[in-house]
């Protein structure tokens, strides 16, 4: 309603109830337009009747929401299903233009407006978290890997010798996927085990783009978040590799916006090398539903090539999902995610060092991983895998997601490249472990109960062990809900091995 309508208003109803009502919502519009003016995210959250308020007048700006409004196009924001319009709070045209995901739609003012404040928010957002000299970002309906592909598809046509792409090894198939997906070769750069540290090779890094030609090699790409024992790889060295060979640099930080080291690594890296772009997802860092991600770097001119290497008009799901979340939780409450995220990294580490010296286990030192940490399974059979699988089954059917047991020895193909020691970032690691993360959103009762469960497990696999290893064991002895759930295991154990993969 505008100054008219209220005007109208007084005279159904009286002029001071309806001039209350009319400060009411000038109290929500005042929030919009400071939104609007700053383009930062606000420091306190917003309720949610402004934030609907906010959606709506945004959508009544899209053609498909026009009042008489006559389509004979292809693509008019037809929609079937109610239900469907009203899950996307009507916005049906999606984001950008055929030749740029970050244009500004004639048909659609409305979801254009969106993109471009959560654009702007993201970015406020990405500063907030360590990365304080980023200069453009934007969000893509992709997952992590098709972005770093994309990437590696706009770096093509900057570079038309390159076709390899140096990458120290993380064992996780989509960054490596996204590599193939682009059309080159990667070439994988073994960790160096530093204490019980995996760590990049320097000197393998160097030794190999003197040995391809830098003209020949598309980029570094390197990585931030990742399993224990894995750390961080060292971005400011690898930066000032790829600055002083010319070589352009992507690094995967998949979920290293809460950490604010993994940030701290790229703004150093940044600052005294090169670091072209970064890739971080949506759902790990912001808690929304998984298909999007954030692209940003520190040349506006490549952010916005790669804007408009995305082919097509991109859907505005993960732009609103994320718009919501932020505008919801406000600076303030973004923050308060990230600190309690890191206290909960610490409870997480001393209560899993607790019950691992209880098993005469220890918790791995990986002090420069932030997010993620290990426990060694040494005692369990790790010479014959099914041991340690049989706790990541027990694990998984107990209902603990996320929890990865890693054997020694497994083998894995992936897009015909073969990694001995699968899962554990290198061909030998001494010991099979147990990871567990501390990301944004753990709360306390999660812990303990993830550690409640834990030793409830290595319990009885330990009781398995010995009833195997005992010819006189009584099999009338010990029957209990544990036993049952053994047998489940045994049979789900294949199941677990392919989600854990």
């Amino acid at each position: 309603m505008n100054r008219e309508s209220f005007a109208a208003g007084e005279r159904l109803v009286s002029p001071a109830y309806v001039r209350q009502g009319c400060e009411a919502r000038r109290s929500h519009e005042h929030l919009i337009r400071l939104l609007l003016e700053k383009g930062k995210c606000p420091e306190n959250g917003w309720d949610e009747s402004t934030l609907e308020l906010f959606l709506h007048e945004l959508a009544i700006m899209d053609s498909n929401n026009f009042l008489g409004n006559c389509g004979v196009g292809e693509r008019e924001g037809r929609v079937a299903s109610a239900l469907v319009a009203r899950r996307h709070y009507r916005f049906i045209h999606g984001i950008g233009r055929s030749g740029d995901i970050s244009a500004v739609q004639p048909k659609a003012a409305g979801s254009s407006l969106l993109n471009k404040i959560t654009n702007s928010l993201v970015l406020d957002i990405i500063k907030l978290a360590g990365v304080h000299t980023v200069a453009n970002c934007f969000v893509v309906p992709m997952a992590t890997g098709m972005s770093l592909t994309l990437c590696f598809l706009t770096l093509r046509h900057k570079r038309p010798k390159a076709k390899y792409i140096i990458w120290p090894r993380i064992d996780q198939k989509s960054c490596f996927k996204s590599m193939i997906t682009a059309g080159f070769e990667p070439v994988v750069i073994e960790n160096v085990l530093e204490g019980d540290e995996l760590r990049t090779d320097l000197k393998a890094v160097e030794a190999k783009v003197q040995e391809l030609g830098p003209d020949y090699i598309l980029c570094i790409h390197s990585t931030t978040s990742c399993f224990a024992p894995r750390v961080p790889d060292r971005l400011e060295e690898l930066a000032v590799i790829c600055a002083n060979y010319g070589i352009p640099h992507i690094v995967n930080n998949a979920y290293g916006v809460q950490s604010s080291k993994c940030m701290h690594l790229i703004q150093q890296g940044a600052r005294v090398g090169r670091i072209d772009a970064f890739v971080q997802s949506l759902d790990k860092n912001f808690m929304v539903p998984v298909g999007g991600a954030i692209i940003a770097g520190f040349n506006d001119s490549f952010i916005q090539e790669i804007s408009k290497m995305y082919p097509g008009r991109a859907s505005a799901s993960p732009s609103l999902d994320v718009l919501i979340t932020l505008l919801s939780l406000g600076s303030n409450g973004y923050k308060k995610l990230l600190k309690e995220r890191k206290e909960m990294f610490s409870y997480l580490s001393n209560q899993i060092k607790k019950l691992s010296e209880a098993y005469n286990e220890r918790l791995l030192h990986t002090p420069h991983n932030p997010i993620s940490l290990a426990m060694t399974l040494k005692t369990l059979d790790e010479h014959h895998d099914k041991a340690v699988t049989q706790l990541g089954s027990m694990l998984f059917t107990r209902q603990v997601s996320g929890a990865r047991v890693v054997p020694l020895g497994s083998v894995q193909t992936v897009s015909g490249y073969t990694f001995r020691g699968f899962m554990s970032h290198t061909n030998n690691y001494p010991c099979a472990y147990l990871n567990a993360a501390s990301a944004i959103g753990m709360k306390m009762q999660d812990v303990d109960l993830f550690i409640k469960r834990l030793d409830k497990c290595l319990k009885a696999v330990r009781k398995e062990q010995s009833k195997e290893s005992d010819d006189n064991y009584d099999k009338t002895e010990d029957v209990d809900i544990e036993e049952m759930a053994l047998k489940l295991d045994n049979v789900l154990l294949d199941t677990y091995q392919d989600a854990s993969s």
